[in-house]
């Protein structure tokens, strides 16, 4: 089965990759053109989020420079000690929904740390792959299509990665 697996994520992305000029090219679709038309569109779409980029950028140093990050981590850590969950992954949880580099950071300090085949390494790649930086996603696309009520999206985005993060920790605890 594992090898099923191994064999399918190996390809896939290849194989949707040659998939969709070919489809366009039975479809009689100028490829070319329409990309090079989609890269105009995504210029304009780059420079029309810049300021909405720069307003979750400065949010996120402020939550973590005021000290709220440590804060809501020292209530959280007896609650994860308590069910054997190493505590070093819970800012990994706090922070992957606000910035992806910035969790990816924090995975790769994580991983150098404890190294990549320790329960707290394997546990973080998993969140990593799990959760989404749904703040980002949100900020950059409704800023760029002018959506301006997003609670909705907001809250199943968190509790999506609230699920993902649980999900992540427990199926390694199971797994590993």
């Amino acid at each position: 089965m594992l090898q099923v697996i191994t064999l399918i994520s190996t390809w896939a992305i290849p194989c949707i990759l040659a998939f969709i000029p070919l489809y366009a090219y039975v479809r009689k679709v100028p490829v070319y053109e329409s990309f090079v038309e989609g890269a105009k569109d995504g210029f304009s779409t780059a420079i029309g989020i810049i300021p909405h980029l720069v307003g979750m950028m400065v949010a996120i140093s402020i939550f973590r420079a005021s000290g709220a990050l440590d804060y809501m981590l020292s209530w959280f850590a007896p609650l994860f000690r308590l069910w054997d969950v190493p505590p070093e992954v819970l800012p990994l949880g706090l922070l992957r929904p606000l910035t992806g580099t910035g969790s990816l950071a924090f995975t790769t300090d994580l991983i150098r740390t404890y190294g990549p085949d320790s329960m707290i390494g394997r546990i973080a790649a998993t969140i990593q792959g799990s959760t989404d930086t749904t703040l980002y996603v949100l900020t950059v696309y409704f800023g760029a299509v002018g959506i301006r009520n997003g609670r909705y999206a907001l809250k199943v985005g968190l509790f999506s990665d609230a699920v993902g993060f649980i999900a992540a920790i427990v199926i390694c605890l199971l797994v590993f």
